[in-house]
């Protein structure tokens, strides 16, 4: 069998664009998502393309006992997981501290912290059973730095950096890489999420320069797989030229 990746939030963004680049590259794959339609659509478009195996797992990272019986429940064949991409996760809202919706809070924490924890613990033990492994946690430049009317959304970024520094001491000994990819500006439906559907403000905060697009940071995150097996990247920062951190982005 190819090697396995899976990915959560794989229905758009930076998730579908893992899926695109690790099928180029014969992997088969695990997909994860809310949206069953979406994963439908990619999975045929996946097998179109390549040769690539798919298994899609619909489920909402937040909800603990689906997380754990979806992974239980895959094939045996399915179990060695060579890559796991967490991916899953979101911004909602930019408000300041004490005017925040307290829902959106909970939404962030539950998906971009607990979520990406409880995916892991599914899986790790599968990785150490193997004695391989490699782990992607998907970050934010606003886990490096807290930007006004950031406050939550940063603090759930700050948590996936440290958490990812954690797994790298404490899986030393099982052989298991940790990568923690930290991307800044990127034209995917992140702001439209954020924003709530506000075409008008998503669009703002993308004009005058060039972001990244989801492919960029695919194509970053697939390189960090292919080093020789005793090299791993910990922490990768990636920005558009014209950004330099969360607080200096040049805008022509």
């Amino acid at each position: 069998m190819s090697k396995i990746v899976f990915i959560t939030g794989a229905t758009s963004g930076f998730g579908k664009a893992c899926a695109e680049i690790f099928a180029a590259n014969q992997y088969d794959l695990i997909l994860n998502g809310r949206r069953e339609n979406r994963l439908d659509e990619l999975k045929k478009e996946i097998e179109q393309k390549s040769e690539s195996k798919v298994i899609l797992l619909p489920f909402d990272v937040q909800k603990k006992e689906d997380v754990f019986n979806a992974v239980k429940q895959l094939p045996d064949e399915w179990k060695k997981i060579d890559v796991l991409i967490n991916n899953a996760g979101l911004a909602l809202g930019r408000d300041l501290f004490n005017e925040a919706d307290l829902t959106d809070w909970e939404t962030m924490i539950d998906t971009n912290v607990k979520g990406l924890l409880y995916v892991s613990m599914a899986v790790v033990p599968l990785m150490i059973q193997h004695k391989n492994g490699h782990i992607i946690n998907l970050g934010s430049i606003a886990g490096k730095e807290t930007y006004e009317r950031g406050n939550v959304y940063c603090a759930t970024k700050s948590a996936v950096d440290k958490i990812s520094q954690a797994m790298r001491i404490d899986l030393l000994q099982h052989n298991i890489k940790v990568t923690a990819i930290h991307p800044g500006a990127a034209d995917t439906e992140f702001s439209m999420v954020r924003f709530k559907g506000d075409e008008q403000k998503s669009a703002a905060i993308y004009k005058g320069y060039k972001p990244l697009d989801a492919k960029d940071v695919a194509d970053v995150i697939y390189y960090t797989t292919t080093l020789p097996a005793h090299v791993c990247i910990n922490d990768l920062v990636l920005t558009p030229v014209a950004q330099a951190n969360s607080f200096y982005t040049y805008k022509a």
